[in-house]
């Protein structure tokens, strides 16, 4: 092999799986795209998948919030966000929960953060359960992150 082989060669062995960890610390119906973007596109490469949802990316796990959230620019009022699910819907992007659901059937996890909860005031069972692997701290994102070739902070 080549010095030039070698320096591109993957980090893992074909036998061990590759984990991407999100940290999903923004609400912005963007922000939450993009996380379940590349979660599900991490997935179908056979890579590990998690989500930690933490501050205001929390707020997205409510019952009936996943996509109420602002647009991270030119959010005008309400209008950015409006514009920009119609833009996804005439191009053909999944809606927020339709892909959330994929990422969940492809395997991948989602956890809340703990620690949010008490701060921002929101009981667990205000969260759509059907999302949620797990709650935790850092130490439960710190598990995850520690085995991953790849931690995103969105």
């Amino acid at each position: 092999m080549t010095a030039l082989v070698q320096a591109v060669a993957p980090l893992a062995s074909p036998a061990q799986k590759q984990r991407v960890t999100i940290i999903l610390h923004s609400g912005d119906i963007d922000k939450v795209y993009s996380a379940f973007i590349l979660g599900t596109g991490s997935l179908a490469n056979g890579w590990d998948v998690s989500i930690y949802f933490t501050f205001w990316g929390l707020l997205r796990l409510k019952k009936g919030a996943l996509a109420s959230g602002p647009l991270s620019k030119l959010n005008l009022f309400g209008l950015g966000a409006l514009g920009i699910r119609w833009r996804m819907k005439q191009k053909r992007v999944r809606d927020l929960r339709r892909l959330a659901e994929d990422y969940k059937a492809l395997g991948g996890r989602i956890f809340a953060c703990e620690m949010t909860l008490d701060v921002m005031g929101v009981k667990k069972e205000a969260l759509d359960a059907e999302l949620i692997d797990g709650y935790g701290a850092v130490g439960t994102w710190f598990e995850e992150a520690k085995e991953s070739g790849v931690t995103l902070f969105i």
